[in-house]
């Protein structure tokens, strides 16, 4: 998608400061991190969230790069969290399919 704020990151059109690419997902540092490792993991397929994705095998391929970046970047011992947002009422900022990992440090459970 020609005007999509994600799809011009992964073109390298914008600047991103890329910690993972493989030929279906690409993976960069938020520039508002919400944790000492905040990174967003995109399809490089632009598909609006998670209900667009699903059936397509898009959603299994970003799952599998985040638990690949989640041993690179140290996680796996003490744990992360990853969660996507869907549409407006979920906060879904940005109508690309993105996941965003958090961790290196001890996460609230709080949700809200």
């Amino acid at each position: 998608m020609d005007d999509c704020l994600f799809c011009k990151i992964i073109r390298g059109e914008i600047p991103g400061d890329k910690v993972f690419e493989n030929d279906k997902v690409f993976a960069f540092r938020d520039i508002h991190p919400q944790a000492p490792v905040h990174i967003l993991i995109v399809p490089k397929t632009h598909v609006a969230n998670v209900l667009e994705g699903a059936d397509k095998g898009i959603v299994a391929d970003v799952i599998a790069a985040a638990a690949q970046i989640a041993r690179e970047q140290g996680l796996a011992e003490n744990g992360f969290r990853l969660i996507t947002n869907c549409g407006r009422d979920g906060a879904q900022s940005v109508e690309h399919l993105h996941f965003h990992l958090l961790g290196g440090k001890k996460l609230s459970e709080e949700m809200a």
